[in-house]
């Protein structure tokens, strides 16, 4: 069998929930459905400004003592939490920061799910060493996550001999795949979800009802007025630094969003993809569309 690599996401922390009225409450705030979480199943999701903008993104898992996990930016996990707080009111939940209680993992490798004892389905979960561990419900193509209490984490890597990675090489994986990682790829209280990815990647739930920022999302959705796609990009030339317009025949039409080697994402408009003169600084800019990306005009 091959090799189980093992990345360190650092840069994630993990917030714990519990409650009576915990799903009811979130149901009310965030884009996915949570009553779709159990132990075998979680999502990715996101909470939006009352506009309808960006504001975090997370994964919610189930945790082993009953109630939620969400693997958030450990940055902004404050933030994150501040916010749904202030939506919490008077209901009957619980809402704590882990501190560094638990490690975030990203697990990759051909024989992965057999060795791990987990269905191959996007989102599969299961209760592991203490904590879950599930896949990626973005892109089976990255493979699973795990949430490992930090005392227990020498044991899982020693048992199942873990090959440990950088997230640099994570990174340059997920940018090809087209897939943002939060902040470090959208801007806060300005990017749209049907802009980047969220609606195909399943972090939106159309059926589920009233949410923060409902009415903006399905506006853009059933009134077609996406106009630009974050997408890969493979830049040749002189490299650019990240932030960097993107001109096509000197006209702005977009923005370098993340670079890792000569792969990006980058936000463009739509009427700009199939063009073969975008340039980036001084570098040329060609779109590589993934097969999950539905674009429409």
């Amino acid at each position: 069998m091959s090799d189980i690599i093992a990345i360190k996401l650092e840069h994630r922390t993990v917030l714990k929930l519990d409650g009576d009225e915990l799903i009811p409450f979130l149901q009310a705030v965030i884009t996915q459905d949570v009553s779709q979480v159990t132990p075998t199943k979680s999502v990715w999701s996101a909470l939006l400004t009352p506009q309808g903008k960006f504001l975090h993104d997370f994964f919610v898992t189930s945790s082993p003592d009953g109630g939620l996990f969400l693997d958030c930016e450990k940055e902004r996990a404050a933030d994150l939490l501040r916010r749904l707080k202030l939506y919490k009111m008077r209901s009957k939940a619980t809402l704590e920061q882990t501190g560094d209680e638990y490690t975030v993992l990203a697990l990759q490798g051909d024989d992965l799910c057999i060795r791990l004892g987990i269905p191959a389905n996007k989102g599969a979960s299961k209760e592991f060493f203490g904590g879950c561990i599930y896949i990626d419900p973005r892109h089976h193509a990255l493979g699973a996550r795990a949430i490992i209490p930090t005392e227990n984490l020498t044991t899982f890597i020693e048992e199942y001999a873990l090959k440990e990675s950088t997230l640099e090489n994570y990174d340059q994986a997920r940018v090809a795949l087209g897939i943002p990682d939060g902040s470090r790829d959208l801007e806060v209280e300005k990017s749209i979800l049907l802009e980047n990815g969220f609606n195909e990647l399943g972090a939106i739930d159309w059926d589920k009802g009233c949410y923060i920022g409902q009415e903006l999302t399905a506006r853009t959705k059933y009134r077609a007025l996406i106009k630009k796609r974050l997408v890969p990009v493979k830049l040749t030339g002189s490299l650019p630094v990240v932030g960097t317009d993107i001109t096509n025949v000197g006209k702005n039409v977009g923005i370098l969003r993340s670079l890792y080697g000569n792969q990006g994402l980058a936000t463009l408009k739509i009427d700009a993809l199939g063009s073969d003169q975008l340039l980036c600084g001084d570098a040329n800019v060609t779109p590589e569309l993934p097969d999950w990306i539905e674009i429409t005009s």
